[in-house]
């Protein structure tokens, strides 16, 4: 599957929004797969340029990056992408390892006909899904969105989101030296089936095996 389609399915999740939802998610995509780096300065006269956009959404999506600790300002000395601290690992999962599970279970229970329609097209591309690095990362967001979208719930959903950005910088920063990402990916699959069936607790059990399996991960090169 190439990046446009993993693109084009993200946007269906998560639908078009606002002008500055579609900076936020546009900038995001650049700061979670280190495309800006850790500690690169932010223009927002230039990204505004790069992306089509006025500098008023870019602004709006940048406030809310901040919020997000994936971006920082400071006074008289501008605006930076975050350092990747890989002492956060521990913080992000100790949350995830809680609310992931929480969020596939309810996603089983709650998923409508239009859910577990996108679950399945998703399914579908996993099958095919390429083994570029690139595309797999924004595959593997796209996957995790679509099932916070499931659950019905938009509290859970931005926080889940929130941490999944932050696990995913930490991802992307040992990509070369990680190995099995297609089948860290590939891991959904079971998943996926499991909320579509709605079951929940199988859903819920898979989702914390996944979690504790990328930290592990994670911990096996740094």
């Amino acid at each position: 599957m190439t990046s446009s389609t993993v693109a084009g399915q993200s946007a269906a999740v998560q639908g078009a929004g606002t002008l500055a939802d579609q900076a936020y998610r546009a900038i995001s995509d650049r700061l979670v797969t280190l495309q800006i780096r850790p500690g690169e300065p932010i223009n927002d006269e230039r990204i505004a340029a790069e992306l089509g956009f006025g500098r008023t959404p870019v602004r709006e999506a940048l406030k809310r990056l901040e919020h997000e600790r994936l971006i920082v300002a400071y006074p008289r000395r501008g605006t930076f992408a975050t350092e990747v601290q890989i002492a956060d690992l521990g913080h992000i999962s100790e949350v995830r390892r809680e609310l992931e599970p929480l969020a596939a279970g309810l996603a089983a229970q709650r998923a409508g006909e239009a859910d577990r329609a996108v679950l399945d097209g998703l399914l579908a591309h996993l099958a095919d899904a390429s083994d570029a690095g690139a595309d797999l990362i924004r595959l593997d967001m796209t996957l995790h969105r679509a099932i916070y979208a499931a659950t019905r719930n938009p509290y859970l959903e931005d926080t889940l989101i929130r941490y999944d950005n932050l696990a995913t910088r930490i991802w992307c920063l040992f990509l070369d030296r990680l190995p099995g990402l297609a089948g860290h990916v590939h891991e959904h699959g079971p998943l996926l089936r499991a909320i579509m069936e709605g079951d929940a607790e199988k859903a819920a059990a898979l989702a914390e095996e996944h979690v504790r399996g990328f930290e592990a991960a994670i911990r096996s090169v740094i």
